[in-house]
């Protein structure tokens, strides 16, 4: 056992978080901290806030006429029962119901406007010159304003079908209120113009109004309006012909009507053909066509006050932007499953194909190679694994095999607990504190051999692991391997989740990029690389929070093969806490995302690092990046369809992504040979872990685009490396 004291290369100030005193250096990480977590939160209630407000605008509703009630009608007074279809109750509690004159016909039409049926409707009434009554859906209204407009400048006449479209009755006071409001409000922006009309939702005629209807019908005579039901159906919502529209709209005597039929809620071609026949029949018979209001004696829709303009301007621009947003999520929601679903096929056809070609008989990597080798392991405060990780090591089975270990500053007992193993083939080398980067250049400098593996202080090998990952080094244009990591602690159920992430999303995922030539990191736990290429690329840089990944660009750039060797196989511990996972992967998250800006340049370049740039870095930045990043949505959209669409088919959906990750984790298990009791947990980690992971790269891109900078932070270690192989453990 030999220890020595080394002093490390300057330390790169790019580390630190800068110049400033202690006290102002601080104030600026709360500062960065706040902006970019505030700016996360504010993410994350604008989205809530807007699936809200779609949810709340999306008027999807049946026809009026499919809801019946069922209650009693004991409360509701014979003079409303037995009245005309307008009721009109003061605040006093008077009632006063109205009827349409002699020969006279209301047409109204219920839940538009509609883009496409009601300027067809509006076409036909033209022609006919024949006004009608729009009883509309103020959401509908938000979003086709223009319509709206069309309906008052041609001298027909609007008035409110509430904001959304709900059965009124069951709803409270105030949430009635709201409804016919934000109504009037939506009114007042498209065409400038208010009304005192109103028609419930799902009502019908006055002799079938019900004890609930009637509480609703004097709700909404205290705000001011009148109540219009209807005296004809014409039931053009059950689509059951032209001949049937137009004979239930057909009066059997000269009695005043007031006709029910629809402008929006599916097909309406039977309606604007039955119209069309319909008002030259009736005005052949002596029938005059009105508004509701003109037949009434009242004005028709009057002037809106400017206030309700300008706040209905502010209620429709907030459900255009609600709109806006959403249907940006359900197009990012098809380029998520597009990429998934390429992704997916691309795993399986050439990651199977990968693993075939390496095992087949015939496969090399050239001439064996038997070339000394200096492991260099990083360690700072590792006290509870060193020793079994060190001991590992130096029992692999390579000739000429050494073992170097840097601490790093330790303030524990690192050192100790490696001079206590007594190894041989074992060098110690301690240096100040200056991270983990500087820590493997100052191995580097120090090893005696030209290839490097570099080992994490945490990480146990198998026996013939280090040799297995050197031997790629026989192509003489390969510069550096991956290993095969696999998660130690495992016993846990978040430790079964980090299992099942290694394996689908890093060892599969290097399978793949293998085949492409653009492995992106080797990784840290176990990797191996030419001393030349080292050099080449500049060694490991205190540029980037994630020194593997920013390293293993650089080793493509300078023209070297990066490649994988899944045969060599390392255990190392996952963290074993939430907090400690976040840590992690956040470091990770927001240290690759800084060495693709770092290496963004290889994209014009010509040469090896134009071709990784133009190959490498958008696969990466599509399967890595982009992919993870939208993949939240799948979840996201699942649970706006469970809560407010179809749930049957929701639920068909969420499942049939749930059956490709399982074909994709039993893929990689196979391959990687794994056994496959693991998986049972997977459908619970889609739901928990996944969503930890979503939240932590969202976050980090957050954190990169504010510009704040991170330091280095330690995992607490618990010394449990209990999956780890026996052999390794009993050297």
């Amino acid at each position: 056992m030999t220890v020595y004291r080394a002093t490390p290369p300057p330390h790169d100030p790019a580390e630190s978080t800068g110049r400033l005193p202690p006290i102002q250096r601080k104030r600026r990480i709360r500062r960065r901290r706040f902006f970019s977590g505030g700016l996360g939160l504010v993410v994350l209630l604008l989205l809530a806030t807007v699936i809200l407000v779609s949810v709340y605008t999306d008027a999807g509703f049946s026809p009026d006429g499919t809801t019946q009630s069922t209650t009693s009608s004991d409360d509701v007074p014979d003079s409303i029962s037995e009245g005309g279809p307008v009721i009109d109750v003061n605040a006093e509690g008077e009632v006063r119901t109205y009827g349409m004159p002699a020969k006279t016909i209301a047409l109204t039409f219920d839940d538009g406007p509609d883009p496409l049926w009601t300027p067809k409707i509006l076409d036909v009434l033209s022609r006919h010159h024949a006004p009608a009554t729009f009883f509309v859906v103020g959401s509908q209204v938000a979003r086709h304003p223009d319509v709206a407009e069309r309906i008052t400048a041609e001298g027909h006449e609007i008035a409110g079908h509430s904001f959304t479209h709900p059965d009124l009755a069951r709803l409270p006071n105030w949430r009635r209120e709201m409804e016919n409001s934000q109504t009037q409000l939506a009114i007042a922006y498209a065409t400038g113009r208010s009304s005192s009309l109103m028609r419930p939702p799902y009502s019908s005629f006055a002799d079938a109004i019900s004890d609930e209807d009637w509480q609703t019908v004097q709700d909404v005579g205290a705000q001011g309006y009148l109540t219009v039901l209807d005296t004809m159906d014409s039931e053009d919502w059950k689509r059951p012909g032209v001949d049937a529209i137009v004979r239930n709209g057909t009066p059997k005597g000269t009695g005043g009507q007031i006709l029910l039929m629809h402008d929006a809620g599916g097909d309406r071609s039977q309606t604007v053909a039955a119209l069309d026949r319909l008002i030259p029949e009736m005005q052949r018979k002596g029938f005059r066509f009105s508004t509701v209001s003109a037949a009434l004696g009242d004005e028709v829709n009057p002037a809106a006050t400017d206030e309700a303009v300008w706040r209905g301007r502010a209620l429709v621009w907030t459900v255009h932007f609600a709109d806006f947003v959403l249907d940006i999520l359900w197009v990012l929601l098809i380029v998520a499953g597009g990429l998934i679903v390429v992704r997916t096929l691309i795993l399986f056809l050439f990651a199977w194909r990968h693993s075939r070609h390496r095992r087949s008989p015939d496969w090399s990597w050239g001439l064996p190679v038997s070339a000394p080798v200096t492991i260099v392991v990083p360690a700072y405060n590792e006290e509870k694994t060193i020793a079994p990780a060190v001991r590992s090591l130096a029992a692999s089975r390579h000739p000429n095999l050494e073992v170097l270990v840097v601490d790093d500053g330790s303030t524990d007992g690192t050192v100790a607990a490696v001079e206590e193993l007594g190894l041989r083939n074992v060098r110690i080398v301690r240096i100040p504190n200056g991270g983990k980067a500087n820590a493997l250049n100052a191995g580097v400098a120090l090893s005696r051999s030209e290839l490097v593996v570099m080992v994490d202080a945490d990480t146990v090998v198998e026996p013939e692991a280090v040799h297995r990952l050197v031997q790629p080094f026989g192509d003489p244009m390969v510069g550096a391997v991956a290993g095969n990591v696999k998660v130690a602690n495992r016993g846990s159920l978040i430790g079964k989740w980090q299992h099942i992430e290694y394996v689908i999303g890093f060892n599969l995922d290097r399978r793949l990029y293998d085949t492409f030539g653009c492995i992106p990191t080797i990784p840290g736990a176990l990797g191996a690389f030419r001393r030349r290429a080292l050099t080449e690329a500049g060694g490991l840089s205190t540029d980037t929070l994630a020194e593997d990944t920013d390293l293993t660009m650089a080793i493509h750039r300078a023209g070297w093969r990066v490649v994988y060797e899944e045969s060599a196989r390392a255990y190392t511990e996952a963290p074993a806490s939430m907090k400690q996972l976040w840590k992690q992967r956040y470091r990770w998250s927001y240290g690759t995302m800084q060495a693709m800006w770092k290496h963004r340049h290889a994209v014009v370049e010509s040469g090896p690092s134009g071709r990784f740039g133009r190959r490498g870095l958008p696969f990466i930045t599509l399967f890595s990046v982009l992919l993870p990043l939208l993949a939240p949505l799948i979840d996201l959209m699942a649970l706006y369809g469970l809560l407010f669409l179809d749930r049957k088919i929701t639920i068909i959906g969420w499942l049939a992504m749930l059956v490709v990750q399982v074909l994709t984790a039993i893929l990689a298990f196979r391959l990687d040979r794994e056994p496959l009791r693991p998986l049972w947990t997977l459908p619970l980690q889609q739901i928990v872990y996944r969503q930890l992971m979503y939240l932590v790269l969202l976050v980090s891109a957050l954190a990169a685009v504010t510009g704040r900078r991170l330091r280095w932070q330690t995992i607490h270690r618990t010394g449990d490396l209990s999956s780890a192989p026996s052999p390794a453990r009993g050297v």
